[in-house]
């Protein structure tokens, strides 16, 4: 019986030590809701590519400003929705969604993340237009391991089957659309299930 007064106190030392330097409220639902942005962003520029009138997309043509509006759309709706829902989940935590924890999070998040979104600006305007999805992908999935240390663990291994995807995709250098709809979509989607079951649907019991 004494025993198991010590475990449990080992127990809840070691839950307010990970309050303390993890961000624990994100949401799984989040997840699943910015890869269902995701897949019908990618339907939608599909979609415009499928009746282009001519071979390539410039950066000029009204198509590629139109593939820049619903990416546009697709990162504003993921991100006001991982905030909104967030934010719930950190309310009924007793949490604030902005402390130390979640500012160490997103600034290891957004340095991999900043340093892709430049690197792949200075690919399109070079033209390599091959290269711009497998270094998105490889840079997110960068993001999300370096976030990792001060979130949950399982992010590191989403962020690690995002690096793979990348790199098989530059063998494949003209289905990015493909290879981006299966890791922000599908690799979402299954990673937000299992992160809404796992946690999420626990704490609401």
């Amino acid at each position: 019986m004494e025993d198991q007064r010590y475990i449990d106190q080992l127990k809840d030392i070691r839950n307010i030590m990970d309050r303390s330097s993890r961000f624990l409220s994100l949401s799984g639902l989040s997840g699943v809701l910015a890869g269902v942005y995701a897949i019908c962003g990618a339907i939608a520029v599909h979609f415009i590519i499928q009746h282009r009138s001519y071979l390539y997309i410039t950066l000029e043509s009204k198509e590629f400003r139109q593939i820049v509006a619903i990416a546009f759309a697709v990162i504003v709706l993921s991100l006001s929705t991982g905030v909104i829902l967030s934010s719930r989940k950190a309310k009924k935590r007793g949490e604030k969604i902005w402390n130390k924890s979640s500012q160490r999070m997103l600034i290891n998040l957004f340095i991999p993340l900043t340093t892709g979104g430049i690197f792949g600006i200075l690919l399109l305007k070079e033209e390599h237009y091959g290269l711009i999805a497998p270094v998105t992908l490889i840079f997110y999935g960068l993001a999300l391991v370096n976030a990792s240390k001060y979130t949950f663990e399982t992010l590191r291994s989403l962020g690690i089957a995002f690096v793979i995807l990348g790199l098989v995709n530059t063998g494949f250098p003209g289905y990015g659309l493909y290879f981006w709809a299966l890791g922000f979509g599908v690799l979402h989607i299954l990673y937000g299930t299992i992160m809404y079951l796992k946690f999420d649907r626990k704490q609401a019991d």
